[in-house]
């Protein structure tokens, strides 16, 4: 089978999906992120994790492509990555002492078939104080991370509790989905 070809430069979902062994390979694709008017947060990350591959799939066909996307989503409402430090700020004075859900996507895709799965996971904040959070966004710059920490580091130090069936999605590929995926499509994984 050719490498596995990654429809992203996301090094956090490249690292996770190394640790299943297989030739892998990435591609940036060219998406759209803007989401549509009313569209809730799972089937956003949904949307662009299908798009992601999509995209990527048209490029180099004959080859498994995956897409992932990750939406975290306060109240009904999906946040995006910050971009800035005011605005990671903003996101973790909002979560402080809430329950947030992040739906993580992914979409596998080879000439037009198509396997994806969406994890859940739901991370309950503890309440947070303006100068710790401060510190952390200083420490961790999550400014390219949905919801504005990186649980896998100091971001963890932020939270009562997480909710879920996989581990990594939070991290951002859901590795028992992807693995599952894989299988389908062929892949021989242990």
């Amino acid at each position: 089978m050719n490498p596995l070809l990654l429809a992203s430069t996301s090094r956090y979902r490249r690292e996770l999906l190394e640790r299943l062994g297989l030739p892998l390979e990435t591609a940036r694709p060219d998406v759209d992120e803007t989401p549509a008017p009313g569209e809730a947060p799972a089937a956003l990350a949904v949307r662009l994790a299908r798009a992601k591959a999509a995209e990527v799939a048209v490029r180099h066909p004959g080859r498994w492509v995956i897409g992932s996307d990750q939406v975290a989503e306060l109240n009904g409402a999906p946040l995006g990555k910050p971009g800035t430090v005011e605005a990671a700020q903003a996101q973790l004075a909002a979560m402080s002492g809430q329950s947030v859900a992040f739906h993580t996507a992914v979409s596998l895709q080879c000439d037009g078939r198509v396997l994806e799965a969406c994890d859940l996971t739901t991370v309950r904040f503890r309440v947070l104080q303006s100068d710790e959070i401060a510190r952390y966004v200083a420490a961790e710059m999550p400014l390219d991370c949905a919801g504005s920490f990186k649980c896998e580091g100091l971001g963890i130090t932020l939270f009562e509790a997480i909710e879920n069936s996989d581990p990594t999605a939070l991290i951002g590929l859901p590795l028992i989905a992807v693995a599952r995926l894989l299988r389908e499509a062929g892949y021989l994984l242990p």
